[in-house]
């Protein structure tokens, strides 16, 4: 994994997952990485996972049997995506809708942009 210095890491390892979830790469009641091989894989350590994992947890997306590690909710994707819209809403469309104010960018031309968006990527099966 590569880390951007502009967000704390075991958030973007929280991103990450939510990420993996929405996907479809991770499944309800899949088996996540223990802390120690997730730690390892991303080069970071033990205690930056566990405040990821914490973080899911505390939200409902994993959950830990004793002894086996976590797993992945059975609401994991709708709580991924719950999760990853408020995100949308509260972290990026502000800055968009200043791009478009600066810009003079109308909510129609971004309708029709989006809607083009939404076209070309069926067609390119994205």
């Amino acid at each position: 994994m590569q880390f951007n210095e502009s967000k704390p890491i075991y958030l973007q390892l929280v991103d990450y997952f939510l990420d993996q979830i929405i996907s479809g790469k991770f499944k309800p009641g899949d088996r996540v990485p223990s802390v120690r091989t997730l730690a390892a894989q991303a080069q970071v350590t033990p205690n930056t996972v566990n405040r990821a994992y914490q973080i899911l947890y505390d939200k409902g997306v994993i959950f830990q049997k004793r002894g086996l590690g976590y797993f992945l909710d059975e609401k994991a994707p709708e709580l991924a995506r719950q999760i990853k819209r408020q995100q949308f809403i509260s972290d990026i469309l502000p800055l968009v809708f200043k791009e478009m104010q600066m810009l003079n960018i109308s909510i129609t031309e971004l309708s029709n942009l989006f809607n083009q968006y939404l076209q070309n990527s069926k067609k390119t099966g994205q």
